[in-house]
């Protein structure tokens, strides 16, 4: 009886996370994944002691130790402050679209890659649109270079956070094999964007500069970056992931001058309760046994290299979106001939695959949400132009890699 109520709520569940929401119910990823969880805890398909040892701690103190990092950041300015130096700097529209791609991707491998989006798309907007500038090229290469630089390491996005916590890579480690990918892809995305929107870039020089410089809290933010430099300096001499970054939070909650309210209000909560209910459910998977089902039939396809599993991997990542299915692996991977590949294919493919349409991923859905706000229309078709070449050649450039580098 529970297996056959199981399967329905499972299945609801995951249909609710791909497509983002329930038909006539107020409810998002975070709260179906709750509800998710808490039925089928209700049912008896899991334990309630297996629920909460599903829950993974590493990864949630990761998740929120960078928040409160990277909030620190936001609250100083930073983020403004970078782009705004960006806009100052172009003086073309070669060179603002290789500077937004060069620094959308590098901060999105420190921090994670919805932030970057988060704190860039408005002032991109505001610039192309001051100038005159078609914002629909500048805009796609923000979200994609968000996200492949995000592939670089560990702390770059939600499924990478996953797959280093579950897996066990060192951050140099994660950071040796990726970056390169990361790198490659960076300028694939200056080039498709190029090729696609050329008749943008056929201008030599902007007709005026804009200078926009926001304010700034320079003591909050020295102290952010004093702190960011030594959590950045302990991943790479090898210290645990998670409670460094815990440490650094905790370090930078120590203030005189801000209120802890700013800080836990920028926090990203549902995000938390979003992996959350998502560790039960699929906990709930792997305690019904499904999980090996789905070992099975994946094996004979991994067995045959690196590229099937890929293909497999960024299927999945667009049915359900890419930190479910990272998390539908998470038990399984440890099975495979070469554990460490498998891991980096995955963190890999679903990573790359959320520039393959508008709804990939996060952070795309982010910038097409704040450009509309502001009258500027993102379409699915027209994001696919730039998003198939890209996706394509990125994922690629990581089969090759990854089947050289062992």
């Amino acid at each position: 009886m529970t297996g056959a109520l199981s399967i329905p709520l499972i299945l609801l569940a995951y249909l609710g996370i791909a497509i983002g929401e329930l038909p006539r119910l107020r409810m998002n990823r975070a709260t179906i994944a709750l509800v998710g969880a808490v039925m089928l805890v209700a049912i008896g398909a899991l334990p309630l002691d297996s629920a909460l040892h599903a829950l993974d701690a590493n990864t949630l103190i990761l998740l929120f130790s960078m928040m409160v990092v990277i909030a620190h950041l936001e609250l100083a300015g930073f983020f403004e402050g970078v782009a705004a130096v960006i806009v100052a700097r172009a003086r073309s529209p070669r060179v603002l679209l290789g500077l937004i791609v060069i620094a959308s991707g590098v901060l999105a491998a420190v921090f994670l890659n919805d932030t970057v989006v988060l704190m860039f798309t408005p002032l991109v907007l505001q610039v192309t649109l001051a100038l005159k500038r078609n914002p629909v090229p500048y805009l796609i290469a923000l979200a994609a270079s968000a996200n492949i630089g995000s592939v670089a390491t560990i702390t770059g996005n939600p499924q990478n956070i996953l797959v280093g916590t579950s897996s066990g890579i060192s951050f140099t480690t994660f950071l040796f094999h990726l970056a390169p990918v990361a790198l490659c892809g960076l300028a694939i995305v200056y080039g498709v964007i190029w090729f696609v929107y050329h008749a943008e870039f056929a201008v030599q020089r902007f007709d005026t500069a804009l200078e926009n410089f926001p304010e700034i809290q320079h003591p909050l933010l020295r102290k952010a970056l004093l702190i960011t430099g030594l959590l950045l300096g302990a991943f790479l001499l090898g210290a645990p992931i998670a409670i460094a970054a815990l440490v650094a939070g905790a370090a930078l909650l120590i203030t005189r001058t801000t209120e802890p309210e700013e800080i836990f209000g920028r926090v990203d909560w549902s995000l938390l309760i979003f992996f959350s209910g998502l560790f039960v459910v699929t906990g709930a998977i792997e305690y019904l046994g499904w999980a090996q089902q789905l070992f099975t039939i994946i094996e004979p396809i991994a067995r045959d290299g690196i590229a099937p599993f890929t293909l497999v991997i960024v299927i999945l990542s667009n049915l359900i979106s890419n930190v479910p299915a990272v998390m539908l692996f998470r038990s399984i991977v440890p099975q495979f001939a070469n554990p460490q590949q498998t891991w980096l294919a995955l963190a890999m493919a679903s990573t790359l695959a959320g520039n393959l349409t508008l709804l990939g991923s996060v952070a795309n859905l982010i910038v097409a949400e704040s450009a509309r706000a502001r009258g500027v229309k993102l379409s699915f078709v027209e994001y696919l132009k730039a998003g198939v070449p890209i996706t394509l050649l990125t994922i690629l450039v990581g089969i090759v890699w990854l089947s050289v580098v062992k």
